[in-house]
């Protein structure tokens, strides 16, 4: 269902310096691995230790402890600390301060682990621990992260990295990503020394076999983290941990300041060792993943999913009024977009003037969700709704049924306009393609970027097995990478014969917003005309990108991601967006409460399930989802006129509408929005984007210019339906 909690730089409960980053994937320009079918290439073994000149070739550059992946038992981690091999010396250096020091002795901790490191590598030790072990009630651990970054790149800056190994021994670190953030900043190995010692206490307890061994836990451990491992270098094309240790390919989301970082990590120690003995020691559920009352906000809250199931079914407005009170509330808490706000106009006009709801529902789509992943029911319920309003629907990756695209009664037209084309090709016909309006290549998914698509086996039924051409019963993994997809020119050739197929279907493109999206979405515009993309970040450098290289006028960018007001949306478009994709609000309001449960079968209300017992629950209609959208309609309408805008493609790209908001929170108050903001013309003149380089004082063709000002100005209207003219833009 998408991620709908606050980013860490928004979030009120101390996450862990870890949630700040956002692993970086590969797009189009660098395809992903697939980790299983191709594992033979993916290789976790690591060398630690001093290295020696690599252009001096020596047997020096043996010398070196070799670990099968860089996980460290407990065991073997004393065993380095008391190392006597080669009559190398070990360096462990305690990352704990005294809590009285504050946070001012939080960041000093910090500048004694660097001196302490650098002294140990001028002293010729050959490895350096850096070790919370000593945490107790008088003692604050630093953040391993924390810790380790600094040294590693203090050693760089005194040249001195290459001479050490550096282990972390920490209780922090105990999920794929804590591990891989670790790797990624420079970590040679890693001994999660807590996950070790809370599955032994389980054992002991009769939770788990009590017939397992430490080595038995340490294995079952290693192995899942080695296979995490391996399925996030795969995201980036990377197949051997080498390449990937010290990369540092990751999206820092908006990074707090390092005093704000030493609060929360004080809190969470207050939290650990309470002044007052609480009467409780169970560990509270802050809810990161479902919603919980007190706990971290999300967007679909139980008050908010109540009113809009509310305002659907019965077309209550003032329901509606609810439902976008409480939302905006929570938008306002867990998103970027939560942070700006409006400036209205003093040439408001009358709604009377603004452009009718039904030209603004035009605009919509749905999301890529496909007949597997939710019920025939559900998938044709949104079919019907998008055909009866003028907005486009879309089949996913699961196909769709012949007898749905060909038997097109007007009253209950049950053919999805927008046919997918994902690595799996489940479904995809001569006649499928023939019969869309857009045909969208699924390069990757908000949900799963970097990874491909995956229907359980237990939801494979034999109408499924049929739509996908595939057998019943049968798993269906779509591969990370389409294998006939490793580079720009190959998409455009995927594009040329999808256009061969359907020469009236517009082409589209489905990427994920991440660093670098708008230079991909520049590339894939030079290979179709018509391009989608995704939400706040990689809407804002999109649109700009595009401006910037004379393409804008050319693409469409369509823009999804967890988009439930008319806030949302005219944001969404001021920052460059053309058309919206939705997806969790219309299945809230054909029923679904959010138990995301989905990949079970189990859905209670027949939306993500094949059980038939199950989904004669289903009760969502398409006059449901028609309500909400025009309700929607008439929020942005609403916006619009205070705006003093009277046409929707007037919005586009209308940075100088939004603000940074006056209402933020004190982290909120951190963020830098201006390059968010910044109007894509100011950065035109004497700079062009080519190929990820910036390159100044370069002139556009002059030929374009007066045009190209004009047409960002005053948008061109949408393309009509002809040879390809989309970007999607989507994120998790």
């Amino acid at each position: 269902m998408g991620n709908d909690a606050p980013l860490a730089c928004l979030s009120t409960f101390q996450p862990l310096p870890y949630e700040y980053f956002k692993q970086l994937f590969a797009q189009v320009t660098n395809p992903p691995i697939d980790p299983f079918r191709e594992k033979i290439v993916m290789s976790l073994q690591c060398p630690i230790g001093p290295e020696s000149n690599l252009l001096k070739p020596s047997k020096d550059q043996v010398h070196r402890i070799w670990l099968r992946n860089p996980i460290l038992s407990i065991t073997d981690t004393d065993m380095l600390k008391n190392n006597k091999y080669r009559d190398w010396k070990t360096k462990v250096i305690n990352t704990t301060f005294n809590f009285k020091e504050g946070a001012e002795g939080y960041i000093n901790c910090i500048r004694r682990i660097c001196k302490e490191g650098q002294q140990a590598a001028k002293n010729d030790y050959q490895l350096i621990v850096i070790s919370d072990r000593v945490v107790d009630e008088k003692n604050v651990p630093v953040s391993a992260l924390l810790a380790l970054g600094a040294l590693h790149h203090h050693l760089i800056e005194t040249r001195l990295r290459m001479k050490v190994g550096i282990i972390v021994e920490s209780g922090e670190p105990r999920e794929v990503h804590h591990i891989c953030v670790l790797l990624g900043y420079g970590a040679d190995a890693i001994c999660p020394y807590l996950a070790f010692e809370l599955a032994q206490s389980l054992r002991d307890d009769g939770v788990l076999d009590l017939n397992m061994t430490n080595e038995d836990i340490y294995s079952s451990y290693s192995q899942a983290i080695e296979t995490g491992i391996s399925k996030v270098m795969a995201k980036m094309g990377i197949s051997t941990l080498q390449s990937y240790k010290a990369a540092q390919i990751f999206e820092a989301d908006r990074w707090s300041k390092l005093n704000v970082l030493a609060c929360e990590g004080l809190t969470r120690y207050m939290m650990a060792y309470p002044e007052i003995e609480k009467d409780s020691k169970i560990l509270r559920n802050p809810g990161h993943y479902h919603w919980r009352h007190g706990g971290e906000s999300h967007i679909n809250e139980p008050g908010a999913i109540a009113a809009l199931q509310e305002a659907s079914t019965k077309n209550n407005k003032n329901a509606f009024e609810q439902y976008r009170s409480i939302t905006h509330d929570s938008v306002k808490k867990c998103t970027l977009r939560g942070q700006l706000e409006f400036q209205y106009s003093e040439n408001k006009i009358d709604i009377s003037e603004v452009e009718p709801a039904s030209e603004i529902v035009k605009r919509f789509a749905t999301g890529a969700m496909s007949f597997g992943s939710i019920s025939l029911e559900a998938h044709e319920s949104l079919a019907i709704t998008m055909n009866k309003i003028g907005g486009k629907s879309n089949t996913g990756e699961g196909g769709e049924d012949a007898e749905r695209y060909l038997d097109q009664d007007p009253l209950n037209n049950k053919r999805s306009a927008i046919k997918q084309v994902a690595s799996g090709r489940f479904g995809v016909t001569a006649s499928y393609l023939a019969n869309a309006d857009d045909l969208q290549i699924k390069m990757a998914q908000g949900a799963k970027p970097g990874e491909g698509g995956e229907l359980p086996g237990y939801k494979v039924t034999k109408d499924i097995a049929k739509t996908r051409k595939s057998v019943p019963g049968v798993g269906l993994i779509s591969p990370p990478p389409h294998h006939d997809i490793y580079s720009i020119e190959d998409l455009a050739e995927l594009i040329y014969d999808l256009k061969c197929s359907n020469p009236n279907a517009r082409i589209s493109v489905k990427l994920v917003s991440e660093v670098g999206v708008g230079v991909v979405a520049s590339g894939v515009a030079k290979g179709i005309k018509n391009a989608g993309l995704p939400w706040e970040l990689g809407i804002a450098e999109t649109h700009q990108v595009l401006v910037l290289n004379n393409l804008r006028s050319r693409v469409i960018v369509q823009a999804d991601g967890q988009l439930r007001t008319g806030f949302d949306v005219v944001v969404a478009a001021c920052l460059g967006a053309d058309e919206f994709g939705f997806s969790t609000a219309p299945l809230i309001v054909m029923g679904c409460t959010m138990m995301r449960k989905c990949h079970l079968n189990t859905c209670p209300v027949g939306i993500a399930t094949q059980d038939p017992v199950l989904r004669k629950k289903f009760a969502g209609k398409p006059e449901h989802v028609i309500n909400f959208f025009f309700m929607l309609a008439e929020d942005i309408r609403s916006i619009m006129a205070n705006l003093g805008v009277s046409k929707f493609q007037d919005l586009i790209g209308r940075t100088d509408f939004l603000k940074p908001s006056e209402n933020r929170s004190l982290k909120g108050n951190m963020l830098d929005l201006s390059l968010l903001l910044k109007p894509a013309l100011e950065l035109r003149p004497n700079t062009n984007i080519i190929g990820g380089s910036v390159k100044q004082n370069f002139e556009l063709e002059q030929r374009a210019d007066n045009d190209l000002i004009n047409k960002v100005q005053s948008p061109p209207p949408l393309m009509p339906p002809g040879p390809g003219r989309i970007l999607s833009l989507f994120n998790k």
